[in-house]
């Protein structure tokens, strides 16, 4: 069975989903003591956590227990379903956004790494990334503005109006700060800073977008004149308390300058306001991504279409998945008989001046047409959960383990 519970955008806000990671951890914990847990995967994004789960035989749903009611939990088709449309942008709050596809690579290579994951959840999510892929070449799903990135611009211009001749500091050049920064390249700024912890990259952003880099230690200065301020780090700390922002910016230039706050956890403390900044994070996102929805609801309908299309495809994969094993063993077995008499006809036979090959490429032959109709017949017993079917070529096959 897999298992899929989150928490995302759709149910909670900000401040919700960043106090759901410890549950999320703890659901995890609940299940392994209480199950076989054969595979495992997170997700984590500045408006979701997810876990997909693979878990054996026994899974009773009514043992998922959440402390939160905001906890979406889906199982098998649905699952796999939610996977597909997230890869594709359909999930997101910013449908079509591009950035997700790259969060789920990283993600499944992380655990793949660390182990985590196996063949069912390797093949899933590498159809994801195909499927993902393939809606954006067949639909126009992640054409125009489609990042939390360009959104957050979005927000800093509904305040300011035209950001032409403003200055703007961009904290954090990892992916989403990159975003940020190229979205806002476009808008012919008075000046670009980027702060990061890593002063190299900070350096690079900064090059390509025309503008410069500062040391981390140089925040408070870069932030005393600054018109806005967008920080997406990955920071689990406040980069921005009450305190730093009081003693960095002018009393006059507060109640002018907008800040922006897209990471998860949180960059900038809320109590700022209190400071007369006008102080934006994922939440106030909401109104520019509902009419991003309205705009692309025709190629959200086509793309949804192909993954309707590629879920079959990945259902019949995982259901061949499930007989591999057996599979596997009947091909094992049945080659080592294959080389076993293969070699003793070639020492009746003799010398037959180099074409040996011509009688072990025939052995071959015979054996792969022997076991293609049965090879193909346990596959579509998978494919329609046929266990007697099944059961009888593992009895038949000597495999039954």
């Amino acid at each position: 069975m897999i298992l899929n519970f989150r928490i995302d955008h759709k149910k909670a806000d900000i401040s919700t989903i960043e106090s759901s990671f410890q549950e999320m951890d703890r659901l995890l914990e609940n299940m392994k003591n209480k199950y076989f847990v054969e595979e495992y995967l997170q997700i984590k994004t500045c408006n979701r956590a997810e876990m997909y789960l693979v878990l054996g035989d026994g899974y009773i749903k009514e043992d998922t227990k959440f402390n939160d009611s905001n906890f979406l939990l889906e199982t098998d088709d649905d699952a796999l379903r939610h996977l597909l449309r997230l890869a594709c942008g359909l999930e997101s709050m910013i449908i079509g956004e591009d950035q997700i596809l790259g969060q789920i690579k990283d993600e499944h290579n992380r655990s793949l790494k660390e182990g985590s994951t196996g063949r069912f959840l390797n093949t899933a999510f590498t159809k994801a990334v195909h499927v993902g892929r393939a809606v954006r070449k067949k639909t126009n799903i992640n054409k125009g503005s489609v990042s939390i990135g360009s959104a957050a611009v979005e927000l800093a211009e509904s305040v300011h109006g035209d950001l032409k001749s403003k200055k703007v500091l961009v904290i954090g050049a990892g992916k989403m700060g990159t975003l940020v920064a190229k979205a806002l390249a476009e808008k012919k700024l008075k000046a670009i800073v980027v702060a990061n912890r890593t002063y190299d990259r900070a350096v690079s952003l900064a090059k390509e977008l025309g503008g410069y880099a500062i040391h981390f230690n140089k925040l408070d200065e870069a932030m005393s004149n600054a018109d806005v301020v967008i920080s997406a780090t990955g920071a689990p700390h406040l980069i921005l308390t009450y305190e730093k922002v009081k003693k960095a910016v002018p009393p006059e230039n507060l109640e002018k300058i907008v800040m922006v706050d897209i990471a998860n956890p949180r960059d900038i403390d809320e109590k700022v306001t209190e400071l007369g900044v006008k102080l934006f994070n994922i939440d106030n996102l909401r109104s520019i991504a509902d009419n991003n929805r309205k705009m692309r609801e025709k190629e959200a309908e086509e793309a949804d279409k192909v993954v309707e299309e590629e879920l079959q495809l990945l259902k019949k994969s995982l259901k061949h998945l499930e007989v591999e094993p057996l599979i596997s063993n009947i091909r094992y077995d049945a080659e080592q008989i294959r080389i076993r008499e293969t070699n003793k006809a070639l020492k009746m036979l003799g010398d037959l001046n180099g074409k040996e090959k011509i009688v072990d490429d025939l052995t071959k032959v015979v054996l792969d047409r022997i076991f293609h109709d049965i090879i193909k017949n346990i596959k579509n017993a998978a494919e329609k959960d046929d266990r007697e079917t099944i059961g009888a070529a593992e009895t038949i096959f000597g495999r039954e383990d």
